[in-house]
């Protein structure tokens, strides 16, 4: 499997998401990141199990649902069932992570687990024997448009080093302030999942943006 686009639909205008979604699966997207957040947990509140109900029975590729929740385990089997194959919790607000985890898999999805700004790397380091993928968080999660966080890239680097030692078949997805200026440094340093935001969705042309964002993941991957 080579490196995946994952636009977030997060930063999409929801009057008109669904033909945006579109326009980035014409353009190469090859999974679509659907953020929950409970404006606990994080100070926002999106979208419930409904919304991406309606957008799973339209689209041919996997979506990842990111739960910024609390009590995530409530609440991961209607994600499920309502077309997640993907699904992720935080090791910050999980306190049984290896049974979220086996939850997750026991339902037929993907399994991952997510580490925000400030949480030391080697607090998924157990976790990393189970998960199918790990998201770092380049942003302090809650609002799309934020600025990547620089020492992103030497937790990216710490992150897979013990990856590559633990469970080399565990993916790394990286989500917050991805765009062409460093998406191909992500790629270079690791990163197998970009998740992309305000990068696509606030271009004129969401098909053309995708599509150079797939050519410069491409190009970062070749070399």
């Amino acid at each position: 499997m080579g490196v995946l686009l994952a636009p977030s639909i997060l930063a999409g205008d929801w009057w008109c998401i669904g033909d945006q979604i579109r326009q980035t699966i014409e353009g190469g997207a090859d999974i679509l990141h659907y953020d929950v957040m409970d404006g606990h947990f994080v100070p926002n509140i999106t979208a419930g199990p409904e919304i991406l109900a309606d957008i799973s029975k339209r689209v041919s590729v996997p979506i990842d649902a990111h739960l910024m929740i609390e009590n995530p385990d409530k609440y991961i089997p209607a994600f499920v069932e309502a077309g997640a194959s993907w699904v992720s919790v935080h090791v910050e607000n999980t306190p049984h992570l290896h049974r979220t985890l086996y939850l997750i898999k026991d339902l037929g999805a993907k399994a991952g687990v997510v580490l925000n700004p400030a949480t030391p790397i080697s607090a998924v380091e157990e976790a990393l024997r189970h998960a199918d993928y790990v998201l770092l968080m380049s942003v302090n999660p809650g609002f799309s448009g934020q600025k990547f966080i620089g020492d992103s890239i030497r937790r990216l680097r710490e992150l897979r080093s013990l990856r590559d030692r633990i469970n080399p078949d565990c993916l790394i997805e990286i989500d917050g302030g991805i765009k062409e200026e460093n998406i191909v440094q992500v790629v270079k340093e690791g990163a197998q999942v970009i998740v992309v935001g305000s990068g696509i969705f606030s271009a004129e042309d969401i098909k053309a943006q995708t599509r150079k964002l797939k050519d410069l993941i491409s190009s970062a991957v070749a070399v």
